[in-house]
């Protein structure tokens, strides 16, 4: 089973997706034991302070700063379809913990509130900071977004680059995965979720 952090409590606090405190020395300690398992020289530059290095790595690509999610009322009644797109960000595999990079697009139709636009940005790198799938974040994303702007109609489009599919088995250079999470009419309804998918494909040409 991926291990995820804590689900986060929807509202419009400080939003804080901290797991219990990351024990830099024990994760230190285990990198050391990993690196001598594979025959690393325990005695050398690399043997010595690469264990830091690591656990400092994957502390900072596992943990986020708190923010808050700003909503606005839909004064102007924007209710067609608004998508952010060419969003980047980093993950980390739950199968092989190893990083894989890429660009976001999120989509939704307002109801009764739009977002700051820089907090749709915020969301997908908050859940980003997680070992898990490229599948497991669209999910999480729509979700949140879905929570936090009260509508009904979210979709997001993810295109990554896994290395655990470019340095490792296959070894597939240049390979990249789209992965697709709608909800309501982006969903259901094949018009809306044609739009949804050429206006992310062109925001993230754009980008």
């Amino acid at each position: 089973m991926v291990a995820t952090l804590p689900d986060l409590e929807i509202g419009h606090a400080l939003l804080s997706p901290t797991a219990p405190p990351i024990d830099r020395n024990a994760a230190e300690r285990a990198v050391g034991q990993l690196l001598a398992a594979l025959g690393i020289d325990t005695d050398t530059e690399i043997g010595l302070n690469t264990p830091r290095r690591v656990a400092d790595a994957y502390a900072q690509m596992l943990s986020q700063k708190p923010w808050e999610f700003t909503r606005f009322p839909n004064v102007d009644e924007q209710h067609d379809l608004v998508v952010t797109g060419g969003i980047e960000f980093t993950s980390v595999c739950g199968h092989h913990l190893l990083p894989f990079s890429g660009t976001a697009a999120v989509g939704y139709r307002p109801a009764a509130f739009i977002p700051g636009l820089s907090k749709v940005a915020r969301s997908v790198r908050m859940f980003a900071a997680r070992l898990q799938t490229q599948e497991g974040l669209g999910q999480q994303v729509v979700r949140f977004v879905q929570q936090q702007l009260e509508c009904a109609d979210v979709g997001v489009l993810l295109r990554a680059e896994h290395t655990c599919m470019t340095c490792r088995g296959v070894r597939a250079q240049g390979s990249l995965t789209i992965t697709v999470a709608t909800t309501g009419a982006l969903r259901t309804d094949p018009t809306a979720r044609a739009e949804f998918l050429q206006l992310a494909s062109m925001a993230g040409r754009a980008a």
